[in-house]
């Protein structure tokens, strides 16, 4: 078996300095919740205001899952000896002695946070203790005259094929060409890539408002993709349908994968759009979604090794350099520092 470079190791649990969202907000309620993500484990709980708190999933004192414990509002308690930590990493009490070293003390990494279109997003720095970037949305997020729906799933694949997979816009009339919104159109095309102020466009040249004729990469505080198919009349008002998609790593064999579908749409069409969505078109989208699942949780081991690439696959070839340079950035980075502690 072929090993992993230093690079491709960095890359397969997921690129750091980046806001990722983790989990849909309902999940997160008045118990602590355990879950990995970037192969850390982190624990979520909402405080006494429903603001939500992050931390890496351990108690300082025996590394317990805080988790399986107590949400206390401003801090979470350990089962295991009651233990207690706030948001922000330090140990506030130990019930159990008096007097404890551990009381006072920074003894976990913490999270910050961002509440967003009925998501979760974590910053992972590269540095701990490092400020985060701001994160903007694309405008189907951010924007009031868009409603959307927010999908996720949990795919048994490294999420460097999940996001190569959208960055491919020409295999919707393949894989998807019996589905209720990618039927038409050629299925030979020309491709090119044009870039944007926040990355770039991959489009065929001789189709558009056809198919998945067109995606967009995005790095704005996030990595995002974004893209739009034409939608029939008779599946309501809004015109075209719009999809912003991200790939979370959960560890190295693991995804999950969040998808908003919108429409730009307000007033009562906002109304019938949102009615249609639930009882009838979000069926339909599942299956397109569980066609693209299928396909890559089947992928031949280490395909990527073994690839033959062609004009169709120049989107994703340049997505990829990015990462490996962002990669190759980051190692030198933590380099230097771990170079700087071992001369102090």
């Amino acid at each position: 078996m072929k090993q992993q470079s230093a690079v491709e190791q960095h890359l397969n649990r997921g690129l750091k300095d980046l806001w990722y969202p983790v989990v849909a907000s309902w999940e997160v309620g008045t118990s602590p919740v355990g879950i990995t993500r970037l192969g850390e484990n982190i624990v979520l709980w909402r405080d006494t205001n429903g603001q939500v708190n992050a931390l890496e999933d351990r108690c300082p004192h025996r590394g317990a899952r805080l988790s399986l414990g107590w949400n206390l509002g401003d801090r979470v308690a350990c089962w295991y000896h009651g233990v207690e930590v706030n948001g922000a990493g330090v140990v506030t009490d130990v019930p159990a002695v008096d007097a404890c070293p551990m009381t006072g003390s920074k003894c976990l990494r913490s999270y910050p946070v961002v509440e967003k279109q009925g998501a979760i997003f974590l910053w992972f720095g590269l540095d701990a203790n490092s400020e985060p970037a701001e994160l903007m949305l694309p405008e189907q997020l951010e924007s009031e005259e868009w409603s959307s729906f927010l999908c996720q799933a949990d795919w048994a694949v490294n999420y460097r094929y999940a996001v190569d997979n959208v960055m491919d816009p020409m295999h919707g009339s393949y894989l998807h060409g019996t589905s209720h919104s990618m039927a038409e159109g050629d299925k030979s095309a020309d491709m090119r890539a044009r870039n944007t102020e926040q990355g770039f466009i991959f489009e065929k040249t001789g189709q558009s408002g056809v198919n998945f004729d067109w995606v967009e990469f995005g790095s704005s505080g996030a990595f995002w993709l974004r893209l739009s198919i034409p939608y029939r009349q008779q599946f309501g008002p809004g015109g075209e349908f719009w999809i912003v998609g991200f790939a979370t790593p959960i560890d190295e064999h693991h995804t999950r994968v969040f998808f908003w579908r919108a429409r730009k749409v307000s007033g009562w069409q906002r109304d019938v759009w949102r009615f249609l969505y639930r009882n009838h078109l979000e069926k339909l989208h599942w299956d397109v979604l569980e066609q693209d699942r299928i396909v890559l949780e089947q992928m031949a081991p280490n395909a990527r090794d073994h690839e033959f690439l062609y004009q169709h696959d120049v989107g994703l070839s340049r997505l990829r350099r990015l990462m490996k340079k962002m990669a190759e950035q980051q190692l030198a980075q933590l380099q230097v520092k771990e170079e700087a502690l071992s001369d102090a």
